[in-house]
């Protein structure tokens, strides 16, 4: 079919769905005519009535003959109403009144319907409500609509629930409608129908169907192309399968496609059930009642071409279990009426077996115990002699639950009881007598399904025996046997509360589900003789009607939450989602690395949900809590440095991201700045221009596909943009000079429109006379939640911020942080109609969570141990779904309130949402407002609040309520929308100073720190906040101090060795080692003239190989020294107060001819062991020598290697992952030349390893120039790895000694 036959086609299909839905909108419009005005009084049935004037024929709305209404002989449960509307008919609505001039009316009511006036259903509201509210007085008229489709039956019963209380049940009534039209097909599970069909210009099945199994094929189309659609059940669902038949390949034939989906539950009730199945373009509707499912189809499947249906079977030789027993009505196959077609007995239909024009209908009677009060007694019938020897029950049921009492009764001559009941879904008989041991026998499995179970049990003369679904079941000998009476009474489903132990007694819980066709030995039950009371007892029960109800089948799990039920409510099993709560609404995950941040979370990977519970899932992502800036990163598939040498054609690489489309738009848009660093190494290339004509390299970046970029650097494209290092101001990159040297180029991309980088091309590298090229992309990192810090200040108590109403039906989730200095007032507020959610502070330390949706206000409270006026920050957390509400306030335990069993579900605004107010402008609220998400989606309160008077963006002080979490002596410091810790008074590093830091020394090791840069530090400060953190300028040469602080931690086994060594211009210094004995001492010379002061610690054996802290403090000639946890030790100078001219601090080895002789041999031999977390005032050597090994104030000699002084790396509090690094690989590229993901020939294999040795050569040298311009010493390169370096991964995050390797 070519192009503009498809485009007729679906214009014809839109055109008939339009057409379509405009007939079905006129027709609900005039099917509102009474039904029940013209009726003749036969017509009207009822359970009783008080008198002749009071009879059912007088219950016409608006009417006063006879006593003005129905009465009722009793106003209790059991009454009903019945009208016969003389065929099956189209009701619409329904109306109700009191009786006429009486204090007599219903409050609440239920309504039935039933084609046959037996096997009634019960109509539900849209919340699956099964009682309407009826009227207040006796002459007001209370209409209800039924739900969106009509309600086809023939037969209207009405149950009063409630009625008036000064009266009784009084009752006038109208039904509106229209007529229905049927045609119907009857199939008894041998009959088919074959149809030859023709191709139409839509693709749409529908069909209404009713039936008592719970399998069998409905119909099935075949086409010439070997595609077939089945439509059948299974299980009491609705099965639609997609079958194509396999295509030919290169390698034999590619497998067939197999589609199959299910929809809908309990349909084999013998009501009538609508399917409508239609197709448009790659994209299939299948709908069920009121269920709907979309499913999107391969192109095979785009359009039908079936070219026979077999109706009742899938084929002639079909077993009877695979064939449909029931009735079919009007049948419509791409708008071809096929039972018309049958009907007039077509040359296209063909009959197999007795198919008729009619629906019969199987008198089966069921019941339902809706309660745990529900019983049903009944009397054994005589079978042959008066006192028979056994005694035989059978019955069906189903239910969801997995426990419940199904039968007992009483053997009063063996003084014991027979108990058949559910346990753990398995069918269990108990058999308990006098004197003997009690018999049990177990079948069946999975009972509590749904389906229904038919359950046989047998007492034969010597022989027991219990079925299930005549399966054969188990059985038992029985000696002696155990014998019941004629006429003893058997109990199913339960007990009656009043009834005596003697007679009736269930210690197991009471079976919730239905029964029918119940047999006792052999005879069937009347159950309708029993619902007349001419027979049996009952009480709770209902009569004539399944009440079953799927809660399941259109499930309010969220997000993949696996849904089960019992008969009263269902739970969502939320494991494995990433989702919590009664519904899996609310992701247990945070939205950004902000917000773990936030918590006090150090660097790692975590799970991020950017859209908290709203339909994107959560993702693994690693985020770098670093002191500034917490990273967001992302990887993607291909971070390796690579190599394309020339000779290649056109290289292109494409770079796969580790989150969905939807997890990165997320991300990027979340973020106040993204980047990718992509650099380049080249050498006679040109990637990005040539001198004159069009761009040789291009990138694709941005949403979706993206868009190609030319582009190599700046927040905005097209404003030539530039790599970041470009050293000849005429190029706009370093390798655009086309040089025979080698030389790198920087492009730092942070236009986020543009981002991520989804491929590169590189076209100039089969050019003649280029040599080779190498690149790496680094990951995609993203910095600033703009979600998090949007906040707004409310000033008055009358200002408010207005939104569009909020939408939350089903499920609402809210959440913030406050901060205010006021006892009250209402953070949110939306109304409806009668519903509302509402949440405020209702006190100074209390938070109310309130709304109603239709059962009337509920409240949920959280009380705080400490008033929440205190102007710092508080997280409050709110959740209401179909099953509950509950509200958290910070870390407190959540509040949680569940919701009515039988009530309404939908919550219906329809104001403006008010923040920080109400619309009375009343109770509003004075203080900040923060991050509000409502289901996932953040409110741009900044934006609101610039243009709304009495409300100002932004709120700062937050270094209040996080400031403790900043530790080591770390110090909080407030930013504009965030605060971050300075690290600088404190030995530690880390986003909140947390890590401390450490090395381990050889004794070759030394590191030196000159104090005497330190004024000038102290005049031109470093503009990187890292280097003011660690070369802080608290001490001067020309200081003299009183007193120093002194604090570390050490671990060796090594003695005597020297810890800590500080030297002065004047010949005075200050040393802390450990002695032959294993013990701390101190000495202190102060006076160059004078002897040192030497304090020995009682405290030993501190060369152990343990960690040990020592902290020194010095005031005057006043000297204190703790060791771990031991007491405080106080000594005495009296070498003088004055440290003068203080040099440097060394640590290991010191390099001194001129030491005093006790110093000498400690310094000799230096220190081997481990040292952590050093501090001398507010100066931490160790932490410049790791973080800052640049520095001429820093000399590092010998081997330097970070590692933890503990005996286990502490991992981050509260993360999820243990890992801290992107991959198992160390980062690699960083200096000397990679080989990973080299692409080049082997004739290029010479030039390659050419270039590899030149650019050695090149790098070598400069890094012996930076050596010798450091004046470092003659020893060997100090190793050092950076106190970060296992937060970050990839090149993005280098420092710029690893940058080093471009030059």
């Amino acid at each position: 079919m070519d192009p503009w036959s498809y485009k007729v086609r679906g214009f014809v299909v839109q055109l008939v769905l339009i057409l379509s839905s405009t007939r079905w909108a006129t027709a609900a419009e005039v099917c509102r005519s009474p039904l029940l005005s013209n009726l003749l009084p036969p017509s009207f049935r009822s359970s009783s009535q008080l008198s002749a004037s009071h009879g059912p024929a007088f219950a016409k709305l608006n009417r006063r003959e006879g006593a003005g209404g129905w009465s009722p002989l009793t106003s209790d449960l059991d009454q009903w109403l019945e009208v016969d509307l003389g065929q099956r008919t189209q009701v619409a609505a329904v109306s109700t009144q009191g009786r006429y001039g009486s204090s007599d009316w219903v409050t609440a009511y239920q309504l039935t319907f039933s084609d046959t006036g037996h096997n009634w259903r019960q109509c539900r509201q849209e919340d699956r409500l099964g009682a309407f509210p009826g009227n207040s007085n006796a002459d007001s008229v209370v209409q209800h609509r039924l739900l969106q489709r009509s309600v086809v039956a023939r037969y209207i019963r009405l149950i009063p629930l409630e009625w008036s209380r000064s009266g009784r049940i009084g009752l006038r009534l109208e039904a509106y409608g229209c007529p229905h039209n049927s045609a119907v097909l009857g199939f008894d599970g041998g009959s088919s129908l074959l149809y030859r069909l023709s191709p139409g210009a839509t693709d749409s099945i529908s069909l209404n169907f009713k039936t008592l199994r719970n399998s069998g094929t409905l119909l099935h189309a075949e086409g010439q192309s070997e595609l077939s659609l089945s439509l059948g059940l299974e299980r009491g669902r609705i099965l639609l399968q997609l079958h194509g038949a396999a295509a030919p390949g290169r390698a034999g034939s590619s497998p067939a496609s197999h589609h199959r989906v299910s929809l809908g539950s309990l349909l084999d009730d013998q009501q009538w059930h609508q399917v409508t199945v239609q197709q448009h373009g790659g994209r299939l509707n299948l709908t069920v009642d009121e269920s709907s499912l979309l499913l999107q189809v391969p192109p095979t499947f785009t359009h039908w071409d079936h070219h026979q249906m077999s109706v009742g079977a899938k084929r002639a030789l079909d077993s009877p279990h695979d064939r449909f027993h029931g009735c079919l009505e009007n049948l419509l196959y791409n708008g071809v009426d096929l039972v018309e077609l049958a009907r007039q007995r077509d040359q296209r239909v063909t009959a197999q077996g007795n198919v008729t024009f009619s629906c019969s209908e199987p008198a089966s009677v069921a019941v339902t115990f809706a309660s745990p009060r529900s019983f049903l007694r009944l009397r054994l019938p005589a079978v042959g002699a008066p006192e028979s020897t056994g005694v035989s029950v059978g019955l069906r049921f189903r239910t969801w639950n997995e426990a419940g009492l199904l039968l007992t009764f009483k053997l009063p001559q063996q003084a014991g009881a027979v108990w058949l009941f559910l346990s753990r879904a398995r069918l269990f008989l108990q058999v308990h007598t006098s004197g003997r041991t009690p018999l049990e026998l177990s079948t069946g499995s999975a009972l509590s399904d749904g389906q229904w179970h038919h359950v046989e049990v047998t007492s034969d003369p010597g022989r027991l025996s219990v079925a299930v679904d005549r399966d054969g079941g188990t059985s038992a000998h029985t000696s002696p046997l155990f014998l019941i009476a004629a006429g003893s009474p058997l109990f199913f489903g339960g007990c009656p509360a009043a009834t005596s132990s003697r007679e009736c007694t269930n210690p197991f819980s009471s079976f919730l589900g239905c029964m029918s066709q119940l047999t006792t030995n052999g005879q069937p039950v009347d159950l309708m003789k029993v619902q007349q009371r001419l027979m049996g007892d009952f009480g709770h029960l209902q009569i004539d009607t399944c009440g079953i109800i799927d809660r399941c089948s259109q499930s309010h799990c969220e997000h993949g939450g696996r849904c089960s039920q019992s008969w009263s409510t269902f739970h969502c099993n939320c494991s494995d989602t990433g989702y919590g709560g009664a519904t899996c609404h609310s992701s247990i995950y945070e939205q950004s690395c902000e917000a773990y941040k936030h918590r006090g979370n150090t660097s790692g990977f975590y799970f991020i949900d950017v859209d908290g519970s709203g339909p994107i899932g959560p993702q693994r992502i690693y985020c770098d809590m670093a002191e500034e800036r917490t990273w967001t990163v992302v990887q993607h598939n291909n971070s390796e440095l690579t190599r394309v040498s020339a000779g290649t054609s056109q290289h292109t690489a494409h770079f796969e991201y580790t989150s969905g489309e939807e997890q990165l738009a997320a991300i990027i848009n979340h973020s106040e700045h993204c980047q990718q660093e992509l650099s380049f190494l080249c050498r006679k290339s040109r990637p990005f221009s040539s001198p004159d004509g069009p761009p040789l390299s291009w990138w694709v970046g941005g949403a979706g596909e993206g868009q190609v970029q030319t582009e190599w650097g700046g927040p905005r494209p097209g404003r030539g943009g530039r790599c970041t290092c470009c050293l000849d101001p005429r190029m706009q990159c370093n390798c655009d000079a086309d040089r025979a040297q080698w030389a790198n180029d920087l492009a730092l991309l942070t236009h986020k429109q543009s981002l991520p980088v989804r491929s590169l091309v590189l076209a100039d590298v089969h050019r003649p006379g280029a040599e080779s090229t190498a690149y790496r992309l680094g990951h995609l990192r993203c910095h600033g939640d703009k979600n998090l810090w949007n906040a707004a200040f409310f000033d008055q108590e009358t200002s408010y911020l207005h939104f569009p109403t909020f939408h939350g039906e089903l499920s609402a989730d809210v959440s913030f942080l406050f901060k205010t200095t006021s006892s009250s007032g209402v953070f949110l507020e939306n109304l409806g109609i009668k519903d509302f959610i509402r949440i405020e502070l209702s006190s100074a330390t209390e938070v109310l969570f309130s709304f109603d949706v239709g059962n009337g206000p509920l409240e949920v409270r959280v009380a705080a141990g400490a008033p929440l006026n205190d102007g710092r920050w508080h997280r409050v957390q709110a959740e209401r779904n179909v099953k509950e509400a509950w509200l958290r306030l910070d870390q407190l335990p959540p509040a949680t309130r569940e919701a009515p069993a039988h009530g309404h579900i939908h919550l219906q605004l329809n104001s403006q949402l008010f923040i920080g107010g109400t619309a009375s402008r009343q109770r509003g609220f004075r203080g900040c407002i923060r991050s509000l998400q409502l289901n996932g989606v953040t409110l741009d309160l900044e934006e609101r609040a610039r243009i709304t008077p009495g409300v100002r963006a932004g709120c700062p002080g937050h270094c209040s309520s996080y400031g403790a979490l900043c530790r080591n002596g770390g110090r909080c410091v407030e930013g504009s929308s965030s605060f971050s810790c300075d690290c600088g008074p404190s030995a530690s590093a880390g986003a909140f100073c947390e890590r401390e830091v450490s090395a381990g020394f050889k004794s070759g090791t030394s590191i030196s720190y000159m104090f005497q840069e330190a004024a000038g530090n102290s005049s031109s400060s470093s503009s990187s906040s890292s280097s003011s953190s660690v070369l802080p300028s608290s001490v001067h040469p020309d200081t003299s101090l009183r007193a120093e602080n002194i604090s570390l931690s050490f671990r060796t086994s090594q003695s005597p060795a020297l810890l800590l060594y500080v030297s002065s211009y004047r010949r005075e210094y200050l040393a802390l080692l450990l002695n032959q004995h294993d013990q701390l001492e101190v000495h202190y010379r102060l006076d160059s003239s004078q002897a040192a002061d030497i304090l020995r610690s009682r405290v030993r054996n501190l060369a152990d190989g343990q960690l040990h802290a020592v902290a020194v403090s010095r005031r005057a000639d006043s000297v204190s020294v703790q060791i771990d946890q031991n007491s405080r030790e106080d000594f005495n100078l009296t070498s003088g107060v004055d440290f003068n001219g203080v040099r440097s601090l060394v640590l290991g080895k010191v390099h001194d001819s001129e030491l005093d002789p006790e110093l000498s041999r400690p310094a000799s031999l230096g220190f081997t062991g481990c040292l952590s977390a050093v501090l001398f005032n507010s100066i931490s050597p160790l932490k410049a020598a790791l973080l800052r090994p640049d520095s001429s104030q820093v000399v590092v000699s010998g081997t330097l290697l970070q590692s933890p002084c503990s005996n286990a790396a502490s991992a981050g509090p509260g993360g999820p992952e243990s890992t801290r690094s992107l991959s198992g690989q160390p980062d690699s590229g960083v200096r000397g030349q990679p080989v990973v993901n080299a692409i080049r020939g082997d004739s290029a294999l010479i030039g390659g390893v050419i270039a590899a040795v030149i650019f050695v050569a090149v790098s070598l040298s400069a890094v012996a120039a930076r050596v010798l311009y450091r004046r470092k010493d003659s020893g060997p390169r100090q190793q050092v790895k950076a106190v970060r370096a296992d937060d970050g991964p990839e090149l993005n995050g280098r420092s710029e000694t690893q940058r080093e390797f471009f030059i």
